[in-house]
């Protein structure tokens, strides 16, 4: 994980701490609309209201703001999927996760377009997050899912696709919400447009895997 230069001092003070964080702020908004390679650190600077050699005592480089802002967005994002339990209702556990990915999908939108942003160009700052700890926490949910579906829980399906699925059509409500308020014209686009998806996701996912008595 990327260290802001003024943690390593032997005390962080208060200052340091809101600096830090004025400056991700600062830096979300400009990667999230610019992408990696289109972001200086001067545009940061600016955003930031600080000079900058100012910003530069607490991120050397543009990587480092990057990188730190992806570790957040990485623990955020999977944060959801960690709290999926396998002694839980497949139900329950399928509906809170995508009620709780489409919350992340409404009060999140920089960071979604951060990450879309990375994984578009390759992932080249964090492919060894999604080759190690990311793949290992899928990898363990799947067998989760395997383990409801071989209890007659739910019906046989792949683990990894089904993830892959609810990954997609929740971030699509963040990183396409032009193009879903446009669509649903106002008399929809409010702030109910994401029950209205979580009601038509739990539909399409629960009723999906549901298993069918004759």
């Amino acid at each position: 994980m990327a260290i802001p230069r003024a943690a390593k001092t032997q005390r962080r003070t208060r200052i340091q701490e809101e600096k830090e964080e004025i400056i991700l702020e600062a830096a979300l908004d400009v990667f999230s609309v610019n992408g990696f390679r289109g972001t200086t650190i001067d545009q940061i600077a600016e955003v930031a209201g600080m000079s900058k050699p100012n910003l530069l005592y607490y991120f050397r480089t543009k990587e480092a703001m990057h990188r730190a802002l992806i570790d957040r967005v990485l623990f955020t994002w999977l944060e959801p999927l960690r709290a999926f339990d396998a002694n839980g209702n497949p139900e329950s556990e399928i509906r809170s996760y995508i009620r709780r990915k489409l919350e992340m999908a409404r009060d999140f939108p920089r960071e979604s377009r951060l990450f879309a942003n990375e994984m578009l160009q390759g992932a080249p700052h964090v492919e060894d997050e999604l080759r190690g700890p990311l793949k290992a926490l899928v990898d363990e949910k799947a067998e989760v899912i395997r383990a409801w579906a071989t209890a007659g829980k739910i019906t046989k399906c792949d683990p990894y696709h089904l993830i892959f699925s609810i990954w997609s059509t929740t971030q699509h409500y963040a990183d396409f919400d032009v193009q879903v308020r446009a669509v649903l014209g106002q008399e929809h686009a409010g702030e109910g447009r994401f029950e209205d998806a979580a009601r038509y996701l739990e539909q399409l996912f629960v009723d999906g895997l549901r298993i069918r008595h004759n």
